[in-house]
This record gives structure tokens, sequence and C-alpha cells, in this order.
């Protein structure tokens, strides 16, 4: 009795944004930093971003742990470090903030990862906190409760906050995502200032498509879509200042694609071809033709960039001349085009990867806890676990969750594109972003990399699917799909 009055107390003084953020917290503070620590293991990746960061691996039997087990315990480097950036990411500002942090309260030798978890975790929760103040926006409390409860189930599981103890770029994905749609959808719900959210906004989409080079649409796509942010207000100022601001960030998305380094080009290119157009073709051989290669190279099909027993260096000039330099992004996407059942075959292997939210090859355990090699957490899995286990893997369910939220939100579009309300027009805008951002991870990971870590490379659909999926459930319930709720109050002060 006691529990149920004390619970009554809190919600008459928490919001719902403010509870969801609270329980979301909690429950990430009890995987990702208490016994046994909940976190992702190394596929391979982490040297990646490690070294140039001033980090290196110090665990003597780290080689013996790939993919199994976590490890939270890395070096610092104390004198010189000879190695440069093998990428350009703003992964690397969230390292050095947790570096600083783990220098002042821990040590300046050793670094351990929970204090990078610590800083993404607080960037989490205040993410969390908007998206569920622009979901329950002058929706009653009790829908609103429910609708946080739901927040929390899907944003909450652990199959998202273990990456916060990793350093897999997935956790600035995941947290730029989430920030980029809660300022749009406050932009378009006159929630907060303007000029603050479209900050928000801007800053959010530039740490995505930073965030890892196969975000390089992202950039663009955000600036494409954001036009119709110019025109929520009526000051010239601010549309000055939102042009610009759109104009940045197609810059830097162009510049993402033009940055990428030749090794990682390669690698992906070599993916492409091995693990994409040639390993579902009914003949390799003739296929290479088609691209001027000559056949000879179809032993390469299905092999891996790092396989350690391969029939060719992988880094040769001979490769380079008469393979990599053969085809790029432009040319597979024709053959795929020109090929179609190919092209389907490959929509719907991505599909059976891309409502996977926690890769299957990665353990969360470290190796003192006692599991088994790759061992993966259930705490808090509930939704993670029922999406991967119920959701139909073909492409074409894809195609029809688009197909019905586009129908179901368009008729709002409408009406408020013919009586001029472009705060109240400003919400499909968002939904077809967020939808085209996700569609661009399944894309360029075929395209750029075949069935390469797949699952891995596809987290940014299975993140959008979540949020714009969890969208339409709040509107059902708040029965709001085809009014604009209501347009003279979201259109007042806007000169």
């Amino acid at each position: 009795m006691m529990n149920s009055s004390v619970m009554r107390g809190v919600l008459r003084y928490l919001s719902p944004a403010a509870f969801a953020a609270a329980c979301v917290m909690l429950i990430s503070a009890v995987a990702l930093f208490m016994q046994p620590y909940i976190g992702m293991a190394d596929n391979g990746d982490f040297f990646r971003i490690l070294y140039s960061n001033g980090l290196y691996f110090n665990d003597p039997n780290y080689n013996s742990q790939y993919l199994g087990f976590f490890v939270k315990n890395y070096g610092i480097y104390q004198y010189y470090n000879e190695n440069g950036a093998t990428l350009y990411s703003s992964q690397s500002l969230f390292i050095k903030a947790s570096m600083y942090v783990n220098h002042i309260f821990h040590d300046a030798q050793n670094f351990d990862i929970r204090y990078q978890a610590m800083l993404y975790l607080v960037l989490y929760v205040i993410a969390v906190y908007l998206l569920v103040e622009a979901l329950t926006w002058k929706i009653s409390k009790k829908k609103g409760y429910l609708i946080a409860v739901i927040a929390i189930f899907i944003l909450g599981d652990t199959g998202y906050t273990a990456y916060f103890n990793s350093f897999y770029s997935e956790s600035v994905v995941l947290l730029m995502t989430v920030l980029l749609f809660a300022a749009g959808l406050l932009l378009y719900r006159k929630r907060y200032n303007d000029y603050v959210l479209l900050a928000v906004f801007v800053l959010s989409a530039i740490a995505l498509t930073t965030s890892k080079q196969q975000n390089a649409p992202v950039g663009i796509i955000t600036a494409v879509l954001g036009i119709f942010i110019i025109y929520i207000r009526k000051k010239r100022s601010y549309r000055i200042v939102t042009l610009i601001s759109l104009f940045v960030m197609l810059g830097v998305g162009i510049g993402t694609y033009v940055l990428i380094p030749k090794e990682f080009v390669n690698i992906n290119k070599y993916h492409a071809m091995t693990r994409g157009v040639l390993m579902d073709s009914v003949n390799p051989e003739k296929t290479l033709e088609t691209f001027g290669i000559n056949k000879q190279y179809a032993v390469l099909n299905g092999s891996l960039y790092y396989n350690p027993y391969a029939s060719v260096d992988v880094n040769s000039k001979m490769l380079q001349d008469n393979f990599y330099s053969k085809y790029g992004f432009g040319s597979i996407l024709s053959y795929y085009l020109s090929h179609p059942d190919q092209a389907g075959n490959m929509l719907n292997l991505a599909a059976r990867d891309g409502f996977t939210i926690r890769p299957k090859a990665m353990g969360n355990y470290e190796q003192s806890v006692g599991k088994s090699f790759g061992a993966q957490t259930v705490f808090f899995s509930g939704y993670s676990l029922l999406k991967d286990a119920l959701s139909p893997k073909t492409f074409g369910f894809i195609i029809l969750w688009i197909l019905i939220v586009l129908g179901l939100y368009t008729p709002a579009f409408v009406a408020a594109i013919r009586q001029r309300q472009w705060r109240s027009a400003l919400r499909l805008p968002l939904i077809v972003m967020m939808i085209l951002m996700g569609l661009s991870g399944i894309f360029v990971s075929i395209i750029g990399a075949g069935d390469a870590d797949l699952s891995k490379h596809e987290f940014l659909f299975t993140l959008t699917f979540d949020l714009v999926s969890l969208l339409t459930v709040v509107d059902v319930l708040a029965k709001r799909l085809w009014n604009n709720e209501p347009i003279n109050e979201l259109e007042t002060d806007e000169s």
C-alpha cells in the first residue's frame, strides 16, 4: 500500500518526460555500472578510433577476447603517440571528454570505459527527456505516462545502451538521432525556443553525419528536408540563419564522403564485390567481366578482406590496378539496378538483419564473470528480443511499413500546406527525413560493403524504424494523426 502511495506521489510531481528520463537513467545505470557490467565486445573495429585518441590495448589477453568478451580497461599514452587519425569522427570528441573526466576522478594512466558510458548516459537521458516531452506535449497526464512507459520499454533496452560501454560509433548515432528527432518534433510543436532547438537540430545532424563515413548521406538528407524549417517563422534573420545552417549540413555530408580514408574505401569496395555482387551472382566470372575485371578474380567470391590466408594480397598494387580501380559506388548501383532479382535478394538479406538492435556476434560480459564466450545479457532486453523474433524479415515489409506511415500522415500535411500553416506541415517532412536516413543505412551498407557486418551497419535503420513507429503509435493514442494540434496555437507569434 505504501509503495503504491509513494508511486502516486512521485507521478504527481514528475512529468511523463521526467519519469521516462529517470527510469531510463536508473535501468541503464544498473546495466552499465553495476556488476556484472554490460558492454560490447570488440569485433576488431576499436583500433580505428582508439590509437589516434591516445588509448591502447593494455590487456595481454585482449586478442583472445575479440567478439566474445567486453573489456573495460585501456591504457593511456603518456608521452608520444605516433598514431595519426585513421578516420575523422565526431566520436573522438566524446572519447576525449571522457578521458578528461577519467583523468580527474580515476587515473592518468588507465582509462575505464565506464567514464565514457557515464558521459553518454547523461546526454542520452537529456535526449530521452526531450523526445518524450515532444511526444506528450499537450496530452493528458494519464496518456502521457502510458507513452512514457512505451518509450522506456524501447529506449531503455540494453540492446541500445550496451553500446555506451564500447568504442563503436553506434553510441553517437543513437544519441544524435534521438536528439535530432526530438528537436524536430519540438520545433513542430512550438515547444521551447526555436533558435535553441534549431541549434540542437543542426549540431545533432552534424555530429550524426560525421560519426561514421557511412552516414555521409545523412547530412544531405537533413539539409534537403530541413528546408521546411525555414518557413516556420517569418522573421528574415531566422530564415537567413536557418538557410546558412542547412548549407553547412550539406557541406558536412559531402565533406564526410570525400574524406573517407583510402584504406577504408578499399575494405568496403572489396566486400561490396566479394560479399555482395559476386556472392549472389549465378555466374561470378561473367559478372566480373561486366565490370572489366579479369574473370580469374572470381576466386575471391565470398572472401573477407581480413582473411588471414587469402589467395591474393588485398593491399597489393596488382589488386589496386586490376580490381579496386575497375568499379565504384556508382557502377555497383548500376549493376543492381540492371539486375533487380539480385538486388531484391540483397535487400531481403538486409531486412533479415535490419531489425536486430544488438548484433549476435558480440558478447556483453567481461571474461572474469565466467559466462560463455559471446554470451549476451537479457537484462531489460524485452523489446530487442521481441523485435528480432517477431519482425517480418523481408524488404517487402519495410516498404509496406513506409507506405502505411506516409499514408497516415499525408492528409494532415496536405491540409496544412493548403492553409499555408508551415509549422503544422513540418511533421511529415521530419518523418520522411528519418525514413530516408534509415534507408540510406541499408542501401549504403549493401552497395558499399555487401553483407559484411550487416547487422551493425544497419543500426541507423533499426533506430529510425523504432522512433518513427513510436511517434505513429503515440499519435494514434492521442488521436492526432489527421489534425494539426491545433493550428492556431502552433502558428502564433511567428514574426
